[in-house]
């Protein structure tokens, strides 16, 4: 696994970055040898917010979490990692290294078989409806009228599908395909 430590507004130390290839050392016989692990750690107000995203055979796997220490926010992102993949264990075999999961899984001694029943995904619910051409504000405006914490919409300058959406710190992000 490729690793790209990150720091914003903050200094990385050498004794941190060695604890993120420890840390996430533990992951790599489930991914492929192309995968790529992003770090990013981020100082605001005297807290440390680390965010792990792993890109791996089309596949995206991210966490993050915020603390007080950015040692305490890395051992959270990893245990949410670990329960990502534990929770989705018999999806992500297909997309995964074969018998990945038996050695993290008899390593760690806290996954229990029993627990973890194979469910599918199932769709509840299907809407459909017109996709009008607006700005990205206009689809933001929209998205706060509904209620709603995402917006699908045909970006006017673009004419591409995109999605608006309200992030957990209040602000907005916009997806948009990749050309």
């Amino acid at each position: 696994m490729k690793y790209n430590i990150i720091g914003r507004k903050v200094n990385l130390k050498d004794n941190f970055k060695e604890r993120v290839y420890k840390k996430l050392g533990k992951f790599e016989r489930s991914y492929s040898d192309d995968a790529e692990a992003t770090v990013t750690v981020t100082l605001e107000k005297n807290r440390q917010t680390v965010e792990v995203t792993i890109r791996d055979n089309g596949m995206m796997y991210r966490a993050e979490s915020t603390a007080l220490e950015m040692n305490d926010a890395l051992d959270a992102v990893v245990d949410i990692l670990g329960g990502q993949i534990r929770k989705n264990k018999a999806k992500l075999s297909k997309k995964m290294k074969p018998d990945s999961f038996e050695q993290y899984f008899a390593e760690e001694g806290d996954f229990e078989e029993e627990t973890m029943e194979d469910e599918d995904y199932v769709v509840v619910k299907t809407k459909t409806f017109s996709v009008k051409p607006l700005s990205v504000e206009e689809a933001i405006l929209q998205m706060n009228m509904i209620g709603h914490e995402f917006f699908m919409f045909r970006n006017a300058s673009s004419n591409e599908i995109n999605v608006v959406y309200k992030r957990k710190n209040g602000t907005y992000g916009l997806l948009e395909p990749e050309v």
